[in-house]
């Protein structure tokens, strides 16, 4: 009988054997290796924000400078500028319980997640895997030679894969998600900033609906008293039919233009319940008799730092640094890429794992060369450039957009001003008329057309001056949102605090811990009531009373 070498191996020989391999394979997993560390390459293109040419008023030109005056700045709670301490507590309720603005918060958590998904592709994959068989053959199987009818099967084995990054595609992609984490923060921002505004504007539009309310009740008192005038004055046969019809119309009429406005400012209190997290039913705010707000001053020196204090700039920002990281993961498709991969364990049949006999392993690398796909990497190189381009462009809209808000903002609040102060003159002039047209009417020397005539120009001339001055502290509100609101492009979380969870991290994943100025309520079932009233505090214009109206020797 004539034996090979390979038959007479000592245990030694195949031992020897054994290690030789592994020895080549490390090496080469160690040149592998070696490359990652010392020949990775980030493709991605070098990234720079837009520099603009802006108007001298605009100072600076880069995006994000710090501004200066550092004084010249709005404050974070920027609705006390106001002076309402009704209106400062429904501001804090809803930061803390609108369901929007805590949804926005959760987006934010989700996108910090999608980073330690993403930056888990630079570690290496370990795993473990067990089964076990049980097998019965049919005792009637053909060609069974004896073998038993009944076999069991078990084994486990660990296995490993690594894939290192040699063209900087994985860290891209983690350097994406880091961006897009930002991005979120900066539209929680924005979204924070938007209802802040809007329940502001809509605050103020309910003073305006009970200053307006109290000036019709206080008309429709002095026409009730003037409608009695005029009765009298039939009695006695001072006066025509023709008068009291009028005085009756006029009286009807305002009453009407009355419950319009009360309905109107029931509507308003609705909105303000929704946005406070409260029902409607259940919510109310009593009303005042005057618009009494503080005219806020808004610092001029803000405009020259308009890129560093806008969310929706910096989350444009955000966005275009993303775009121009996919070029150089489109751009690493291009090249070889590798992966290593390793698995052993034990397998046998029965209980007898614990052999070396049973022993099995796989290792090795694996290395693939794109050579020719039809045009699929270069379209997407080519997608993935248009697709900077575009953010680019969204970038700069987003920026002439903000100046031109600033500009509409200022615009307003200098015209309104002016015409709320030419409203208020022709206000007094109008109540002195009034006054004046009555006497000389219960004195029977005027007619009652120029009483209700001059008694219609006071009603409008008031009604208008209060719906100007709601606009001019609304045109205040939506100012100081397009200038920021007071938040600053330092609010946004740095790249490193975007990471949620650590590869090693087995606790406080139920809610990670909070960076940035982000805020999300860690028990939403807390603001499940929705069953409360209204803040207790006193909203301004409580002492604040409607000049009365001039009455003459009316009784």
């Amino acid at each position: 009988m004539t034996t090979t070498p390979s038959t007479l191996a000592s245990p030694v020989q195949k031992t020897r054997h054994w290690l030789g391999r592994l020895a080549r394979h490390t090496a080469l997993g160690s040149g592998l290796l070696a490359l990652t560390a010392l020949g990775a390459c980030d493709l991605a293109p070098r990234y720079e924000p837009p520099h603009f040419v802006v108007p001298d008023s605009w100072q600076g030109q880069a995006p994000f400078a710090v501004a200066q005056p550092a004084d010249a700045t709005l404050p974070t709670n920027w609705w006390t500028l106001l002076h309402d301490p009704l209106l400062d507590k429904l501001e804090d309720r809803a930061i803390a319980e609108n369901g929007d603005l805590q949804a926005a918060a959760e987006r934010f958590l989700q996108a910090r997640s999608l980073v330690a998904k993403a930056r888990a592709g630079l570690l290496p994959h370990l795993s473990l895997d067990v089964g076990g068989s049980d097998n019965k053959q049919s005792a009637d199987r053909l060609f069974r030679n004896g073998a038993t009818l009944t076999q069991t099967q078990e084994e486990y084995a660990g296995l490993a894969s690594w894939e290192p990054d040699i063209w900087s595609s994985i860290r891209n992609r983690v350097r994406i998600n880091r961006q897009a984490a930002q991005q979120s923060a900066a539209q929680f921002a924005m979204a924070r900033l938007s209802l802040e505004a809007e329940l502001a504007s809509d605050y103020i539009q309910l003073r305006g609906y009970d200053a307006q309310i109290a000036i019709y009740q206080q008309s429709i008192a002095y026409y009730q008293r003037a409608l009695n005038v005029t009765r009298t004055q039939l009695k006695y046969k001072a006066a025509p039919r023709l008068d009291l019809a009028r005085a009756e119309a006029q009286l009807y009429t305002t009453q009407a233009a009355l419950y319009d406005i009360q309905a109107a400012r029931e509507v308003t209190e609705h909105a303000l319940a929704v946005l406070t997290n409260s029902a409607p039913s259940s919510f109310h705010i009593d009303p005042v008799t005057a618009l009494d707000f503080h005219q806020p001053s808004i610092p001029t020196g803000v405009p020259s730092a308009l890129l560093q204090r806008r969310p929706d700039i910096a989350s444009a920002e955000r966005e275009m640094a993303q775009a121009n990281r996919a070029i150089g993961i489109a751009r690493a498709a291009f090249y070889p890429h590798f992966s290593l991969n390793a698995d052993a364990g034990f397998e046998a049949n029965g209980f007898k794992l614990a052999n070396l006999a049973n022993s099995l392993w796989t290792y090795g690398a694996r290395m693939n060369i794109p050579l020719f796909d039809g045009g699929i990497h270069r379209a997407e190189l080519q997608r993935s450039w248009s697709a900077y381009r575009e953010t680019r462009d969204q970038y700069r809209t987003t920026v002439l957009s903000a100046f031109r808000e600033v500009e509409d903002g200022l615009s307003r609040t200098n015209r309104l001003a002016l015409e709320n102060q030419a409203l208020q003159k022709a206000v007094n002039a109008n109540m002195e008329t009034q006054n004046m047209t009555m006497t000389l009417y219960q004195g029977g020397v005027g007619t009652y057309l120029d009483a209700i005539f001059s008694q219609e120009n006071t009603l409008r001339s008031r009604i208008a001056q209060v719906e100007v001055a709601t606009r001019l502290y609304q045109a205040d509100v939506a100012l100081i949102r397009s200038l920021g609101g007071g938040w600053d492009v330092k609010d946004l979380p740095n790249m490193g605090e975007t990471l949620s969870v650590g590869a090693f991290q087995y606790e406080g994943l139920h809610h990670p811990k909070q960076v940035g100025d982000v805020h999300a309520s860690e028990h939403p079932e807390a603001h499940e009531d929705l069953t409360h009233d209204a803040p207790d505090a006193v909203g301004r214009g409580t002492n604040a009373h409607l000049k009365p109206l001039p009455i003459g020797a009316m009784p």
